[in-house]
């Protein structure tokens, strides 16, 4: 944070920062910065907030890391929104504990910080966060996997396929609630890894995308190529484990999970490349958090989390045409018209 504004700018632009049109000439100015520009899940969530903006009149800027980790440019990214002058960020943090100096820095300068998606390491560095309760998304995969297996649960073979190095919030709360709702001790539920349990083949890295996945999906088969159970971060995880398993015969001997519930992963659901996914709504974070910053500038009001919780829920469903007794769910037909991307 010792760095000039002008260095920030610079640095901002030459790590593949990405500024939407202004929503809107004048009037409040709020940020939205997310992980990446390419991911469904946060293409919508631009447009989502996009159109929230246009329609309050707030001036909004888009800023994106080049891949999911890039956190140097989400932190140049908080610096260029204080020195911009802007109201409010909604931000969806990749390093989850790296990022909160900065946080810190805009909240003094009086700007509100809304996490989008992924709570921030504490949660309550950011003024709010608006969010999929993503415990309770890793649960609903995990129990109809275990459901959907019967018996053969107990001897299952596990592989994990996580976000990144650092365990975003995110990316624990995912993968211990898969656990969790698998009948697995998860050991200390703030940390990936530290489980004993003798199904579980290993964990690795995908960065949140196809070609991670695929990678990640080849390194777990080498070490055991019996697994039959294989839990995602996110949809685009699954595809690309999904394209190992096939390139050696074992796409119809394993059951894959995931979260997201966009559309490209709905339609995996359906044509069975998937077996269920836990889906969350981008659209709804985006808006809901620029209507919160429109109403911060106007009032100095901040955002209440939901009863009984310490973030504000956006809701999550299990989409699968294959459902598990004792498991809610609804079908690919419902999840696609409530699908994204």
């Amino acid at each position: 944070m010792k760095k000039s504004v002008l260095t920030a700018a610079f640095a901002t632009l030459a790590l593949g920062v990405v500024f939407a049109a202004p929503a809107s000439a004048a009037g409040v100015s709020a940020c939205l910065i997310t992980k990446t520009d390419t991911n469904p899940f946060f293409v919508k969530m631009k447009e989502g907030a996009t159109a929230k903006a246009k329609e309050l009149g707030v001036t909004l800027k888009s800023y994106a890391g080049k891949i999911d980790g890039d956190s140097e440019s989400q932190v140049a990214a908080i610096e260029t929104c204080i020195a911009d002058g802007a109201k409010g960020i909604l931000l969806t943090a990749s390093d989850t504990k790296g990022i909160v100096p900065a946080v810190q820095e805009a909240r003094k300068a009086g700007l509100l910080v809304i996490a989008l998606d992924t709570p921030l390491d504490p949660i309550d560095a950011a003024d709010a966060t608006f969010a999929t309760d993503n415990l309770l998304a890793g649960e609903l995969i995990g129990k109809w996997a275990a459901a959907t297996l019967g018996d053969k649960a107990k001897s299952a073979k596990i592989a994990l396929l996580n976000l990144t190095p650092a365990q975003p919030s995110v990316d624990v709360l995912r993968n211990q609630g898969f656990m969790k709702g698998f009948g697995i001790d998860v050991g200390d539920i703030t940390r990936i890894g530290d489980e004993k349990d003798p199904r579980i083949v290993g964990n690795d890295v995908t960065n949140g995308n196809e070609e991670g996945g695929r990678t990640a999906m080849e390194n777990l088969l080498q070490k055991d190529p019996t697994i039959n159970v294989v839990h995602t971060i996110n949809e685009p995880a699954a595809a690309g484990a999904y394209e190992a398993l096939k390139a050696v015969g074992k796409e119809k001997d394993v059951l894959i999970v995931s979260v997201d519930g966009g559309c490209p992963g709905v339609k995996n659901v359906k044509e069975g490349i998937i077996g269920a996914t836990s889906q969350q709504y981008p659209l709804l974070m985006a808006s809901l958090g620029i209507e919160a910053i429109k109403k911060f500038a106007d009032t100095g009001e901040k955002p209440k989390p939901t009863a009984g919780k310490n973030f504000f829920d956006t809701g999550v469903a299990l989409v699968t045409d294959k459902p598990a007794k004792g498991v809610p769910s609804i079908d690919t037909k419902e999840g696609t018209a409530k699908c994204w991307g």
